[in-house]
This record gives C-alpha cells, structure tokens and sequence, in this order.
C-alpha cells in the first residue's frame, strides 16, 4: 500500500479519531478573535477579547487560555474533544515557531504556541503562524480558494501582504519572509522611499496607499477634469476604484498603472509557484469583480509558457476578517509549519 504524507489530512485522522474540534485564534493589534470549529471546516462560534499591551504584550496569551478554558467550561465542550489550537501573529514566524519580535504587540523573542500550551496545561497541541500567511490557509480551506491546493492571497490594504500555499503547506522561507510580496522591488521609477528602506516596492504602487498616492500623481500632471477633484486631499482608493469603475479617465489611467505593476509582480510569482488561484483580499478587494478582471488583464500576457487553462485565476476573498482563525484552525489539521 502507498505511504500518505505525514502532514496529510488523513495522517491527522489516524492520530486523531473521535477528536472533533480545533480552535483558531487571531492575535491584532486591537482584539483577539478566536473561533471553535468543527474538523470539517464549519465554523461553531466566535467571540473576541481586547488585546492588552501593557507589561510588554506580557498578559495576551493570558488572556486567550483564560478566555479559551471559559468558553469551553461555559458551554460545556470537552477538551479531550479538541485536537489542538493554532494562532496567529502580526510578525514573521520562524518554521520552528519562534517570533524574534511582534511590535504591534509588544512581544520579543518568544515562541508563542509553546507558551500558550503551557498556559492551557500542557495537554494541547498549539501552532502559531504568520497572521497573512495563515489567512491564506483560511482562505484554501473555506474561502476563496476552496477546492486548491496551490494559491496565493494578496492583501490589498495599507500595504500590501499575503501568503503562498504550496501544496496545501504554506511556504514561510528561511527566515519568515515567504509571502512578503508588497517589497517585492517592481518600479524604477519611482522615487520614494518605501516603510521597509527600498525603493521602488510593490507596496508602493499596489496598495490603498499607493493608489492614492498614483491617482493624485495623475491629477497633478493633467488639467482634465476628473470627479476625483471633488475629494481634494480626503480621497481615498475607494474613491479612486469608485470613480474608474463610473468610467472616469484620471482615475482608469492611476488604478491601470497600479495593475499594471500588481500585475507584473503577481506574474513573476506565478512562474515561481505556479498557484491555481490568486485570491485578491483587504479593503480594496471591496472594489469587486472589476479589480479581478483588471488585474488579471495584465497578468496574463505576462505568463506565455502556461495555456490559457493553465494560468492562474485571479478571485476575490470570501471569509473577511474571519480568513485568521479560519487558517489558524486549519494549522491543527496538517502542521503545515512543522511547529
């Protein structure tokens, strides 16, 4: 009989008969949220707790064994029920789960899903993961890459982040850096120095704050009139994404150039992983089918070894801000990080 992977969902199974839940937990910089889930994927409940700062972050994984032994008291689930727990952080996660630093948290050199399993007694398996690398787990298992094994999220927000899921396995690198595409260096052009120390980012043209910064680019180069104008300094990328989809010419020429290299950058990782889906996520994506179509426009030409069937489809996210504790769970199933 052939030999199944060892991070298999059916190795899981084997390990695990009779098990029937696994917890996600998201750790932001404001909340907490955490989600009881079924091993199949349905979500149970979700609830949320403040994420306290003081004492260095020293008190949140505190927090979350506390508030994980109280749910499961309250509503009378059995931890021998439960077949572990994954979270994830704002920080670049080592692939043997240590976290140099989370500086929206607090936190410095620490292993995070050792610490919490402590916390809950000893008896719990935990995980920990990058928070955008484990949304891209979320969104393979019941988002918008359901039914793939290989994909991508990009999120689209204040920069530009995501993760790579290879063979249902996320691909953290080296040194945590996997799925870093908003510094992916894509435009000579350009003179600004990015958040990160280099110029020329991805992060810099794709994000919302890149297209703001391309929309105002072309309105102080051009005398056309524009329903762009009418923000002055407030405009913001839905304005941008709104006025381009109403047609208006200013704003097609910013959100083109910024697909353009959205594009371009997306394509090179294309050839790298060569993923089925592309799941486009953040506060952009609310832009819709229309970002999709526009940024697929320019990818493809860029991909000429892969058949038209071949190349990547470029969709939108579905689960929101759910996509953490949904690839937080999932990280019980399989180990995809080995912690």
């Amino acid at each position: 009989m052939k030999e199944r992977p060892i991070n298999s969902f059916d190795h899981w199974e084997d390990n695990h008969m009779g098990m029937r839940y696994c917890i996600g937990i998201d750790i932001g910089g404001t909340t907490v949220k955490m989600g009881l889930f079924t091993v199949e994927g349905r979500l149970v409940e979700k609830w949320e707790i403040p994420t306290r700062h003081e004492d260095a972050g020293g008190h949140i994984l505190e927090d979350v064994a506390a508030s994980l032994k109280k749910k499961l008291a309250d509503e009378d689930y059995s931890w021998n029920d439960v077949a572990g727990v994954g979270l994830d952080v704002p920080g670049p996660v080592q692939p043997d789960g240590y976290v140099s630093v989370c500086v929206n948290l607090g936190w410095m050199d620490l292993y995070p899903a050792q610490e919490l399993s402590k916390l809950l007694g000893g008896g719990i398996n935990c995980y920990v993961g990058n928070d955008a690398n484990v949304a891209a787990l979320g969104e393979m298992w019941q988002g918008g890459g359901k039914g793939h094994k290989n994909l991508m999220l990009v999120t689209l927000g204040t920069g530009v982040g995501g993760g790579v899921v290879v063979d249902s396995k996320i691909v953290t690198g080296a040194h945590g850096a996997g799925g870093e595409f908003g510094h992916i260096h894509i435009r000579e052009d350009d003179p600004d120095t990015c958040n990160c120390g280099g110029r020329g980012c991805l992060e810099q043209t794709a994000s919302a704050t890149g297209i703001v910064r391309e929309a105002k680019n072309v309105l102080k180069a051009s005398d056309d009139p524009s329903a762009m104008r009418q923000f002055g300094d407030a405009l913001t990328a839905k304005d941008v994404c709104d006025c381009a989809k109403a047609g208006d010419s200013l704003a097609l020429k910013a959100m083109n150039t910024c697909c353009r290299y959205l594009g371009w950058g997306l394509s090179i990782i294309c050839m790298t992983t060569d993923p089925e889906v592309i799941v486009i996520g953040g506060g952009v994506s609310k832009t819709g089918q229309w970002l999709c179509d526009l940024i697929q426009s320019y990818m493809n030409p860029l991909t000429p070894l892969l058949a038209d069937t071949q190349k990547a489809k470029v969709v939108l996210a579905q689960l929101g801000n759910d996509a953490g504790i949904y690839g937080s769970a999932r990280l019980v199933l399989g180990s995809e990080l080995g912690n």
